[in-house]
């Protein structure tokens, strides 16, 4: 069974790990306690939605991506197919116009 405050903590955890901060650096800048946030990216402790908001400001990650990531490896573990295209209207709002390039706000890695 799929229990989803360890995919939001594993998703959490990658972001943070892929940008090279420690859970010191992003606790302080989320303003929740390291104990807390630790128990958060393990999985053990369920994170409400104004928590999740002040991570991923902290983490500089939208929260619909990372909701989205784990929405994906969710329907990865239930064995549905998931489509590999994004919403034109998301991939408008986080890629650069004048480079083409997706902007450091879209730091999820692909899933699966």
């Amino acid at each position: 069974m799929v229990v989803l405050r360890r995919e939001i903590g594993d998703v959490l955890r990658g972001a943070r790990q892929r940008q090279g901060r420690t859970l010191r650096e992003v606790s302080s800048a989320a303003r929740v306690s390291l104990g807390y946030l630790s128990e958060v990216e393990r999985g053990q402790k369920e994170a409400s939605s104004e928590l999740l908001g002040s991570i991923c400001d902290a983490l500089d990650v939208p929260l619909s991506l990372v909701l989205r990531e784990v929405s994906d490896r969710v329907a990865v573990a239930e064995g549905l197919t998931i489509p590999d295209t994004v919403p034109v209207d998301l991939t408008s709002c986080l890629r650069d116009p004048r480079s083409g390039s997706w902007s450091a706000r879209g730091e999820l890695a692909p899933v699966g």
